[in-house]
């Protein structure tokens, strides 16, 4: 895959409903899956809609972009709400999403590793996820440092955390 110029950096407000879209990119969908996932799952999951519903108004609510080719391409954020990969109220839950076509090219390891310095630095002692056991983007969640804890909302995914004040990987 060619390299690709891109930045990463801080969303901006009116980017905000962008991760609405972003939520919708990130549904895993297994090999072989034949048709499509029906765009009212991140409306009528109340997971899928803690994740981006109301973003920003809350404290530890952050966020950065990807921008390549003059647009935003992918987005990986955080919130305390109630959301996939939700441990407690002090323990700030990742979301990430790339557009296909610019997935296998370090964008999303750039993001993360924005995100997850910023909340080291915030002192936030460690951060979670949650991924479906067959997405291959637990190889990624793995190199940036989260560990398997168990399972997530079912036995179809894993739930991961990474603790934020241990040496980087």
């Amino acid at each position: 895959m060619q390299p690709m110029d891109y930045e990463v950096r801080h969303i901006r407000q009116n980017e905000w409903p962008l991760l609405e879209d972003f939520l919708y990119e990130a549904i895993y969908i297994p090999e072989g899956f034949e048709g499509e996932v029906p765009r009212s799952v991140i409306y009528d999951d109340p997971k899928c809609r803690d994740a981006y519903l109301g973003f920003g108004t809350l404290p530890d609510d952050r966020a950065v972009v990807a921008v390549a080719e003059g647009k935003v391409v992918g987005a990986c954020w955080v919130r305390t709400t109630d959301e996939s990969g939700h441990i407690d109220a002090e323990t700030p839950s990742f979301s990430i999403s790339l557009y296909r076509q610019y997935r296998d090219r370090g964008i999303g390891g750039a993001m993360m590793g924005a995100l997850l310095g910023e909340l080291r630095e915030a002192g936030y002692a460690r951060a979670s996820l949650s991924v479906q056991k067959e997405n291959r983007a637990l190889r990624l969640y793995e190199r940036m440092g989260f560990r398997i804890v168990g399972d997530g909302f079912d036995e179809t995914e894993w739930l991961m955390v990474r603790d934020l004040q241990a040496t980087p990987p």
